[in-house]
């Protein structure tokens, strides 16, 4: 006879390096696709969610302080703030309570710790609170220097794609003529 299964206990589970693997996968997945998004779309003009404007005024009323000084704690993360006792159980309500709200309301994913650059080994966090930070960028411009960098590089990549395809366009009409 079967035992009865014991609940779940997420403090208990083993950290097997399969399960790692996946959810680093698809959060640079998702990175990419942020930053596609903001390249094409101007960030104030970006809709995250169905329920946006909710999580905008719930994350600046949550956490006033990102309000502060220019919005600095949005401009340039303070992870030892967030990662604080008090920060991670701050941070832990606010995300629970979007469970019913949001899809993949807890998803980690990687985070710009300075909005003004691109994502990179030194620029970026791991955290589950993509939607408070990025909403709250986007509808308050922080992004717009971001969306500008995006451009120029997507441009470039363009440039040096064209080029390329014209230089082997020309090596080959050479080897033609030979």
């Amino acid at each position: 006879m079967a035992t009865p299964s014991k609940p779940f206990d997420p403090n208990q589970a083993q950290n097997a390096i399969e399960v790692r693997v996946v959810f680093a996968v698809k959060a640079v997945e998702q990175a990419q696709t942020y930053w596609n998004l903001l390249e094409k779309v101007p960030p104030r003009e970006l809709k995250l969610t169905k329920i946006d404007d909710e999580i905008h005024e719930d994350t600046l009323k949550t956490f006033p302080e990102l309000a502060e000084n220019d919005y600095a704690k949005l401009i340039t993360l303070d992870e030892d703030w967030m990662k604080s006792a008090e920060g991670k159980e701050r941070w832990r309500a606010f995300i629970e309570s979007y469970r019913k709200k949001v899809k993949e309301y807890n998803f980690g994913s990687l985070i710009r710790t300075d909005a003004r650059q691109e994502y990179g080994e030194r620029n970026t966090i791991f955290g589950a609170y993509f939607y408070a930070f990025e909403i709250a960028r986007n509808r308050l411009g922080l992004n717009d220097a971001a969306h500008e960098l995006a451009k120029a590089e997507a441009a470039k990549e363009k440039a040096k794609k064209e080029k390329e395809e014209r230089d082997a366009a020309k090596e080959k009409e050479k080897k033609g003529r030979k």
